[in-house]
Formats: structure tokens, C-alpha cells, sequence
């Protein structure tokens, strides 16, 4: 969308409290990890990251559902807090968009429960994009921009949730093996070779995803980092949204439910091919050396080799992406959080200055990519 003039005028982000190493997490592993499985996992690039509930990883028993929901108490503190910093009540708020991918209610949607929680009056305007994945912090700005034009000198809270770990982590409770990818791919029983594949990427994506929520505020009125164009391209190829996924799938028996998720081999070239489309129409009438001037991107957190093997692609030095691998050490994969993340990080690094650009870059399930330029 061209000629946009959404603002940002605050980035919040939080984290819930209890904090894990990856050596630690590997420790308390329901299994013991062969040593070709835990160099994967190191590999991910992931130090520490933060969960909403303690890991247990050896329970066996079913859990039984809370009345809470993790996902709305670590939202609504980043809520508040942007909120507070920036002297604004419930009532002075428009528009409120919530993007999640896990919450412990399938319905209703968070921003139904966030309106509670943040004192919003009932009749506000509201939205929940659930399942947007990595692309969800672009989307939000998209309904952003979308508002904006309709509603000038209005304000919107964007909350955006990263708390994910409940379905990661609960569908390797009680695993008693794991085999590295290698001895997988070696095994001649499709059913065994599949199975074990399955065991294998929930255990990455139980050691790779953290938890965390942000906060962001726009409007069209202030002196503040604006956003100028969008772009998204979701399905280049129909069958691609099967490299990665995540769904709910029944089980034999009453009231039973299960989780399934997938990662592909393929991801990392999809997600060339895709965010390759979205810079092309982002950069479209800008000169060729207007690239150049950007300063610092934003890029999705998928893993470290994903975050390698694309800002080589794009020719772009450390420097400029340095703290996309930042947040992903610290945090691990926040999903549609890790954005506002990294933003937040550049934005009050003191490395940006007037008039400097940055790209916004996420790509993932769905399968989509999404990109935002801002001028800071």
C-alpha cells in the first residue's frame, strides 16, 4: 500500500519470568539427547528464552486447562506499559488489534479478552488475526494504515503476542527418543522415517520458540518513525503453506484432541523466493541505490542459518541485522512478536538517525512474506 502515513509512536516489549539456558532446557529434557541432536539445537542460535509457565517436560498426565490465558496477562503488561509511558487511557485508544497464534481459548479471540483486561470500553473497535505467524506485526500495520485513512487523528494499540510455548513444549512431554536427523533420513520404513522426523522437529521447535509479547502504538499525527509502504505475498505456490504449519488433529475417543506441527527442508529457499517478491514491490519506482540507504532491517528470528543464509542472499553486512540475532539469542523465536523485537532494539540502539530507513522483513507459515519499509 503506497502513500501511507502510520506512525509509530511507542514499542513495547515484555517478557514473562521465568528465563531458561539452552543448556539448562536440554538438561530437563524428558530424554536424553544424542549428541547429534543437541549440535541441531545449538545451532539454532538461541542462548536463553522466556516462558509464561514452568517447563515440565516429564509429565505425562493430562493438564488440566487454567481459567487464565498466559497470552492475555503478558499482552496486557505490554499494553500498560506503553500505555503509562505514553501518559494514555483506555478511552483515548480507537482502535485495538490483537495478533496471536496460541491463546488457551480457540474462541473468543484475544482482543476479546484483552478489552476486558485493559479497561477498554465495550463498545471499542476491535480485531483478532490469529495464525499470521511471522507476518502478523506487517498485517497489524496493513489494518493500521487501512484505519488511518478512514480515521485520521485516531489512535490504535497493537498488541502482538509471541507466547507460544504450550504447544511446543507439551507435544515432546514424555518423549523417551530422539534421533538426529541423519540416522532419520538413513532409515528405510517410510512410517518410522516419518514418525522419527516428527519427534525430531518438535523437539527443534520445544528448544527453539520462547515466549514474549509487544506493544505499539500508532497514529498519523506525531513527529515519529513512519511507515511508508507495505507489501505481502502469501501462496506464490498453492501446496507451500505445507512447509510449515501447525494443527489441531482428533484423536480416537471423546473430547481428545492433538497438536501437530512441521517444518520443512524447503523453508529457507521458500523464504528467499518469497521475500524476494515483497522487496522487489517494496523497492518498485525507488532508484537502484535507494537500497543502500537502508540502514538497518528488521528481519524475522527463524534460526540463526535462516537469518545467515538470507542476509547473505541480500548482501547485507552484520551490522545491518545485528539485532534480529540479538533477539534471537536472548529470546529465541518469538514468531509474530519478534519483529516489534528487533524494532524496538534498533529504534532505541542510537545507530538510527533522521531521515535513516529500515526494511521490516518477516516470512514463515502461512506460507506468506511481509515487508514494511519505515523512515525513522
Amino acid at each position: 500500500m503506497r502513500g501511507i502515513h502510520t506512525r509509530l509512536l511507542h514499542l513495547t516489549t515484555t517478557v514473562p519470568s521465568y528465563k531458561y539456558a539452552t543448556e539448562e532446557m536440554m538438561e530437563l529434557f524428558p530424554c536424553k539427547l544424542q549428541d547429534e541432536v543437541r549440535e541441531s539445537i545449538l545451532n539454532l542460535g538461541v542462548s536463553t528464552r522466556y516462558f509464561a509457565n514452568p517447563i515440565d517436560f516429564s509429565q505425562e498426565s493430562e493438564l488440566r486447562p487454567s481459567r487464565g490465558d498466559p497470552a492475555a496477562d503478558v499482552c496486557a503488561d505490554a499494553c500498560n506499559q506503553a500505555l503509562e509511558r505514553l501518559s494514555l487511557g483506555p478511552k483515548d485508544i480507537d482502535y485495538l488489534i490483537v495478533t496471536y497464534d496460541a491463546s488457551s481459548f480457540l474462541c473468543p479471540g484475544l482482543s476479546n479478552l484483552l478489552v476486558h483486561k485493559l479497561g477498554f470500553p465495550p463498545h471499542i473497535k476491535h480485531v483478532s488475526i490469529q495464525g499470521m505467524a511471522c507476518t502478523a506485526f506487517t498485517s497489524a500495520l496493513q489494518l493500521s494504515a487501512d484505519h488511518l485513512a478512514r480515521f485520521p487523528n485516531s489512535y490504535i494499540l497493537i498488541s502482538l503476542s509471541g507466547v507460544n510455548s504450550n504447544w511446543f513444549c507439551d507435544q515432546v512431554r514424555g518423549l523417551k527418543s530422539v534421533m538426529g536427523i541423519k540416522k532419520i533420513q538413513a532409515l528405510k520404513d517410510d512410517e518410522k522415517r516419518r514418525w522419527e522426523l516428527r519427534k525430531w522437529i518438535a523437539t527443534i521447535e520445544a528448544l527453539l520458540f520462547g515466549d514474549g509479547a509487544a506493544c505499539a502504538i500508532a497514529t498519523d499525527e506525531r513527529e515519529s518513525p513512519q511507515v511508508t509502504d507495505i507489501v505481502h505475498v502469501t501462496n506464490i505456490g498453492k501446496p507451500n503453506y505445507l512447509a510449515g504449519f501447525a494443527r489441531l488433529t482428533g484423536l480416537t475417543g471423546p473430547f481428545r484432541f492433538g497438536f501437530h506441527s512441521y517444518l520443512d527442508k524447503s523453508i529457507p529457499k521458500l523464504g528467499i523466493q518469497y521475500t524476494s517478491a515483497v522487496l522487489e514491490r517494496l523497492f518498485e519506482g525507488k532508484t537502484s541505490r535507494f537500497k543502500n540507504k537502508v540502514k538497518k532491517w528488521a528481519m524475522h528470528t527463524g534460526s540463526r542459518r535462516i537469518l545467515d543464509s538470507t542476509a547473505e542472499y541480500y548482501g547485507i553486512d552484520h551490522g545491518g541485522v545485528k539485532e534480529s540475532y540479538e533477539v534471537l539469542a536472548n529470546y529465541g523465536n518469538l514468531a509474530g512478536a519478534s519483529l516489534p523485537f528487533i524494532l524496538e532494539k534498533i529504534m532505541s540502539g542510537g545507530e538510527v538517525s533522521h531521515g535513516d530507513y529500515g526494511v521490516i522483513l518477516g516470512y514463515g507459515w502461512g506460507f506468506s512474506a511481509g515487508a514494511a519499509l519505515i523512515k525513522f
